[in-house]
């Protein structure tokens, strides 16, 4: 029995995600249609099944889409009071005729933030500035989203809150999650190089590629050139830097502090006697709408609802003129119409999650015995242990796409399930981590159901769908050029 629902598993995830992948049918329809199968064949009954995986599914992601929707509002409001179109025009005089440049640089900041920043709320806080940058440039849309993710994804890899998992799990030190996440950030970077080259000049942009590759070359020398600094200097010298930094921190945050209060109160103050002529002028305190909820979740962690409310706030203040109130309540509701699509697909994702990891929370506590779907895959996983470096490579890297739509391989799904059954079966636990980490940029990039790549082609107006079409053949090149590595420093 147990053999006829792991093959109708297959059959069923394979069906619906090639349906998905060749756009035969729309992810919005397939993955509720996953969801309801999935406990069925798993042996849940029809009523947890609709109550458990169906309705609690749809607020799984709560928080997710919840943020999403201020979000849009702000990103609405930053419209409608032409503060966007004038930021665009301010970034494309700024940005010059060199978009190559432009993009990797944009890429290098994106990576920069994502090293400390994670969640919805950041990812949408960011884009507000770098999206509309880009765009003003002349950089396809799918070219921005596609920088984007590759920036995000970079950024994640040595972001420390990420390495929770293989620290916990697996017992891993940082010093030993370190070297090969640092490796796989310079690889990954080098890609996303390549990548942009490639799709810029798709979009039709003359390339100096005698520069490019110049650039490149000296890119990855500086990348390696820090990679080997970093792990030849002692602790003791990481930890005066580390310290030195924080210095500079604490004097960052408490000028801000000032400057953001300032810049509140003498907004207020403007409204009252603000002339005449100054109706349609835009003021220079109005650019700074999107950087405000930035510097508030940075600087001084304040939770992403806050702080884009906050700065919904400040834009009204700094934008005030006659039939302000007015715009303000149509960016309201214009901004949860415009980003009520991507909402609805975030309901699919939170039921596909229920559906084959289980819906957690209080349940969980009550049945220890666990979730009949994770139970019955589980030990079907144990048969793709590899046992030498060709076959660590060759599985794994073949694999890479099933973690996509929440699949084996995904640690947003089955992925770290399958991590402890690989690390109770013997094999090495940085193995592991390495195969979760490479092939996790074919998940954290490509994968349509990820939030971020949901929000990102509903703001850019493509099909989440190409998103994935577009990026797989980088992001495979990727986990494959890992997993060589891996197979070479673990296996």
């Amino acid at each position: 029995m147990e053999i006829i629902q792991i093959t109708l598993f297959i059959g069923l995830f394979l069906i619906i995600s090639l349906a998905m992948f060749f756009r035969k049918i729309p992810a919005l329809i397939a993955l509720p249609v996953m969801a309801f199968l999935i406990p069925l064949i798993g042996g849940v009954s029809l009523q947890d099944t609709i109550q458990l995986v169906i309705g609690q599914g749809t607020l799984r992601l709560h928080t997710a889409y919840t943020v999403a929707f201020f979000g849009s509002m702000l990103s609405i409001f930053l419209q409608k009071t032409k503060v966007a179109e004038n930021f665009i025009k301010i970034g494309a005089e700024l940005a010059g005729d060199n978009p190559w440049s432009i993009a990797v640089l944009m890429l290098s900041l994106i990576a920069l933030l994502f090293t400390t920043l994670g969640g919805l709320g950041a990812i949408i806080m960011v884009a507000t500035i770098v999206l509309p940058i880009m765009s003003s440039i002349g950089i396809g849309q799918m070219t921005v989203i596609g920088i984007f993710l590759f920036g995000l994804s970079i950024g994640g890899i040595l972001n420390a809150g990420n390495w929770a998992i293989y620290i916990n799990v697996m017992n891993l030190s940082v010093d030993e999650i370190k070297p090969f996440a640092l490796m796989m950030f310079g690889m990954t970077f080098i890609i996303a190089l390549i990548y942009i080259t490639i799709q810029l000049y798709r979009d039709g942009h003359d390339l100096n590629l005698k520069k490019i590759i110049i650039t490149t070359v000296a890119i990855v020398l500086v990348i390696g050139a820090g990679v080997l600094v970093y792990q030849s200097v002692g602790d003791s010298a990481r930890q005066v830097f580390k310290s030195g930094l924080n210095i500079i921190g604490k004097g960052i945050k408490w000028i801000t502090g000032v400057g953001l209060s300032a810049l509140f109160i003498w907004n207020i103050l403007r409204a009252f006697w603000r002339k005449s002529d100054e109706e349609r002028k835009i003021h220079w305190s109005a650019y700074l709408t999107p950087l405000v909820p930035l510097f508030l979740i940075l600087l001084f962690r304040i939770d992403f609802i806050a702080a884009f409310i906050t700065g919904l706030i400040y834009g009204y203040m700094a934008t005030y003129r006659k039939g302000s109130l007015n715009l303000f309540i149509r960016s309201v509701f214009e901004g949860g119409a415009v980003v009520m699509p991507a909402i609805v697909l975030m309901f699919g994702i939170g039921m596909l999650l229920n559906a084959i990891i289980g819906p957690g929370g209080s349940w969980a506590a009550e049945h220890p015995e666990g979730w009949p779907v994770l139970n019955l895959l589980q030990p079907a996983m144990q048969s793709i242990i590899p046992h030498s470096p060709w076959a660590y490579v060759l599985i794994f890297g073949l694999a890479a796409p099933l973690a996509l739509y929440r699949g084996p391989l995904n640690v947003w799904g089955m992925g770290y399930g399958l991590a402890a059954i690989l690390l109770a079966s013997g094999m090495n636990a940085g193995a592991i981590m390495a195969m979760l980490m490479a092939v996790g940029q074919v998940q954290g990039i490509s994968d349509p159901t990820n939030t971020h790549n949901v929000w990102l082609a509903n703001e850019m107006q493509q099909d989440v769908q190409k998103v994935l079409w577009n990026t797989i053949p980088y992001t495979w090149a990727v986990a494959m050029l890992g997993l060589i590595v891996a197979a070479v420093w673990f296996m």
